[in-house]
């Protein structure tokens, strides 16, 4: 795990004991820190090995800084208290950013924005470790960063940063900053999407001078993510030549273009070769749920994205294949399908699941055949009958997938179950 010294002789509460608290309670307590840990949740308490401590009955001005998960409404009363107690609140990254001094030399890359962040690090993270750089995955995908082995010296951190993560973190000097793009999402947190667009920029305000800041052009001139920013080297992501997506199998449509050049963008600044990016590209194997090829059934293609929970991320994935057949639906984050209108052109038929299908039925059926098929079993079933050879199958729910499934792992492998049992 990663320690440090500058937390020894410290107190601090970890409010919050899912992954990320664990693994900071352990960095902390090994680095020689006092800790007082709490979760609100009986199951997290009972799965938490070392003492408990209420922080709710504690004297918050005891500690050095409270660390909280992500998640944690910041209306949560203790929250309140440690804010109006002038108690620090951070989170892991923040705690990672404060240890960097004391580890080998190394450099950060951070990832940001609303779509397409978990591709992009992952393959980031691909592409220098294909071309034989020391580098760790962490953030907001993986594994908490705090509990992984530090890397030898200049090593590189490719973190994924939520807009949660952000607001947690103070000093996070990245030496390369992606901002993928901004549309409307976590508004119930952040109020507008002016405070949503605010917290992404502070990647960037947090970046000393001469850093590379690479960003898409639409989002710094809608919400000037770079006013706070000090002389960053900046780089528009659709300014990045690359050759094409042909000899990349796992980064299909116009997202993964833009994915592609974030991360063609991100790794030139960090000193690799064309050929090397190059290669990264076309080795890359995709993550699980995120347009993943799950192979050929009677001459159609079916792909899982399950991942795209709303239209935004749903949009590019239409555009990506001639002619498909598309399964959508879920618990809706709005009551309108705008962002997909432009790329129905190649879609054959939609097949609607959950709560969303009566919102987007109206929405579709002017412009092509939808089927209500209000399961995902269902739809799977209708989808093959209706397909032919050439055409794809594809779940891109745009919806979160709260009414049915846990999570958009859940209903991803429900697709890939589905999709296997055919006959």
């Amino acid at each position: 795990m990663i320690t440090s010294p500058v937390f020894s002789g410290k107190t601090y509460g970890v409010y919050g004991l899912a992954r990320s608290g664990k693994a900071t309670a352990a960095a902390l307590i090994a680095s020689g820190a006092a800790v007082l840990c709490w979760d609100d949740g009986e199951k997290a308490r009972a799965s938490f090995e070392g003492p408990l401590v209420n922080l709710h009955e504690t004297d918050l001005a005891s500690l050095d800084a409270l660390v909280v998960s992500p998640g944690v409404p910041h209306s949560a009363p203790l929250f309140v208290a440690a804010k109006a107690a002038g108690i620090p609140i951070i989170g892991d990254i923040e705690l990672f950013a404060q240890a960097r001094a004391t580890l080998p030399p190394n450099r950060v890359v951070g990832i940001t924005g609303t779509n397409g962040k978990s591709t992009t690090t992952a393959l980031i993270h691909h592409i220098l470790v294909h071309a034989g750089r020391a580098a760790q995955l962490g953030g907001n995908i993986g594994l908490p960063i705090l509990s992984q082995e530090p890397l030898p010296a200049d090593g590189i951190y490719v973190l994924e940063l939520s807009s949660y993560q952000i607001d947690l973190t103070f000093s996070l000097d990245c030496d390369v900053a992606i901002l993928l793009n901004i549309t409307p999402d976590h508004l119930d947190r952040h109020g507008t999407l002016e405070a949503y667009a605010a917290a992404k920029a502070r990647l960037f305000a947090m970046q000393s001078a001469g850093q590379a800041a690479i960003l898409d052009g639409a989002a710094e001139r809608a919400h000037g993510v770079l006013d706070e920013a000090e002389d960053p080297v900046i780089t528009f992501i659709e300014d990045v030549a690359l050759e094409g997506q042909a000899g990349w199998p796992a980064l299909q449509g116009p997202h993964n273009l833009q994915n592609a050049r974030a991360a063609a963008a991100a790794c030139q600044a960090l000193g690799l070769s064309a050929a090397e990016i190059e290669a990264g590209l076309a080795s890359y194997p995709g993550l699980p749920h995120r347009m993943e090829l799950l192979g050929m059934k009677h001459g159609v293609l079916w792909v899982n994205d399950s991942k795209a929970t709303n239209p935004d991320s749903s949009a590019p994935a239409l555009a990506a294949f001639p002619r498909t057949h598309w399964i959508a639906g879920g618990k809706a984050k709005g009551a309108d399908l705008d962002a997909v209108m432009p790329y129905l052109g190649g879609v054959v038929a939609a097949y609607l699941i959950g709560e969303a299908a009566p919102i987007f039925a109206p929405l579709l059926a002017p412009r092509l055949p939808v089927h209500m098929c209000g399961t995902l079993d269902n739809a799977v079933r209708e989808a093959a009958a209706a397909a032919r050879p050439g055409e794809t199958v594809l779940l891109s729910p745009a919806c979160a997938s709260f009414d049915q499934f846990t999570d958009f792992e859940a209903r991803g492998e429900a697709f890939r179950t589905a999709v296997a049992a055919l006959a």
